[in-house]
């Protein structure tokens, strides 16, 4: 779909805001879905248990009754449900546990995903390989089918920090059952895996259950290639495009940003050792993240200072915003 008609497509298209992009924001559930109201979005994406506040049943029936009195859908979701994961925390209970509650969470609350990670890059490098993690991801998942059968809840695995490549993830899903699992997709994360997030997309759309959109530069370095997370349009992945893509390839699925100012992340894929945590990747998979890597020039984030976290992070979403509803021609 071309850029210029994806206004026409204006109706059919939910735009939602990840409140991890409000994370240094000190706010109620309440005061985040005020916020999001405000600026016009459909959706409110809690990535995170945090930002929910409380998985008490009357504190979620109360978030419930404020985003329909707001006229705004909710989703909900969580950390690392694999075990063996550097991310996941044993304290709060087995995976499958963590996991139920967040599906009886996400019945009261009126959100139909649960969205969850398998991890991060750390688990690409540590022992035994990240097929190993995504089979202990799926047997977690396995268990869970019946609880998230009965509310009628899909578990939305997001491809996150560098965990799993976009085959990777097809695995995961396919393996433990496309009924009730399927995917978040993220476009500013498959650029930690060495990928071109539109290859990710092309891999994953029949999968997907909802998203997190930010763009990003990348740049050659002596060392291999950089990565930053930038705000929209300032990056050089053709997230115009992207956006287009999704909207024609996902239709009816949430479009919300996740607003990370974050880089550079250095992949210095030159040197033997990196290469081990990805020696399954095809070379023409990897050429095609070269080729956006050769037309990057260096990118130069003006620093955050100390204290000025969340006044920048809610200049940085509000400009990311104002671009997307730029696209589909929204005031």
């Amino acid at each position: 779909m071309p850029v210029a008609t994806m206004a026409e497509t204006n109706q059919n298209v939910k735009l939602g805001i990840d409140l991890f992009s409000l994370r240094a924001q000190t706010w109620t559930p309440f005061e985040a879905l005020d916020y999001c109201a405000a600026r016009k979005v459909q959706v409110v994406h809690f990535s995170e248990i945090r930002f929910v506040g409380s998985l008490e049943p009357e504190h979620l029936r109360k978030i419930r009754a404020h985003a329909a009195n707001l006229r705004l859908e909710v989703e909900i979701g969580m950390r690392s449900i694999c075990p063996t994961s550097t991310m996941f925390d044993p304290k709060q209970g087995t995976a499958e546990e963590q996991l139920g509650r967040m599906i009886d969470a996400a019945d009261i609350v009126g959100s139909r995903i649960v969205r969850a990670v398998l991890g991060s890059a750390e688990d690409r490098v540590k022992p035994g390989p990240i097929e190993a993690r995504i089979e202990d991801t799926v047997r977690v998942l396995k268990n869970v089918r019946s609880k998230a059968a009965d509310k009628n809840i899909k578990i939305a695995i997001e491809n996150h920090a560098g965990d799993m490549q976009a085959r990777e993830l097809k695995t995961l899903v396919e393996g433990a059952g496309r009924d009730f699992v399927g995917v978040c997709l993220d476009s500013g994360n498959p650029l930690w895996t060495i990928e071109d997030p539109h290859l990710t997309l092309d891999v994953l759309h029949p999968y997907v259950l909802t998203s997190h959109l930010r763009d990003s530069a990348v740049w050659n370095v002596p060392e291999g290639a950089a990565v930053s997370w930038v705000e929209m349009g300032r990056g050089n992945v053709d997230i115009n495009g992207y956006v287009a893509k999704y909207v024609e390839l996902c239709p009816g699925r949430p479009l919300s940003l996740e607003s990370i100012i974050f880089g550079p992340r250095i992949l210095p894929y030159k040197g033997p050792k990196f290469w081990e945590p990805y020696r399954t990747t095809p070379a023409w998979e990897f050429e095609r993240f070269l080729e956006i890597a050769e037309r990057g020039k260096p990118y130069q984030e003006e620093p955050w200072e100390k204290g000025d976290e969340a006044k920048r992070e809610r200049e940085a979403l509000d400009a990311s915003l104002g671009y997307l509803k730029n696209l589909f021609g929204r005031a």
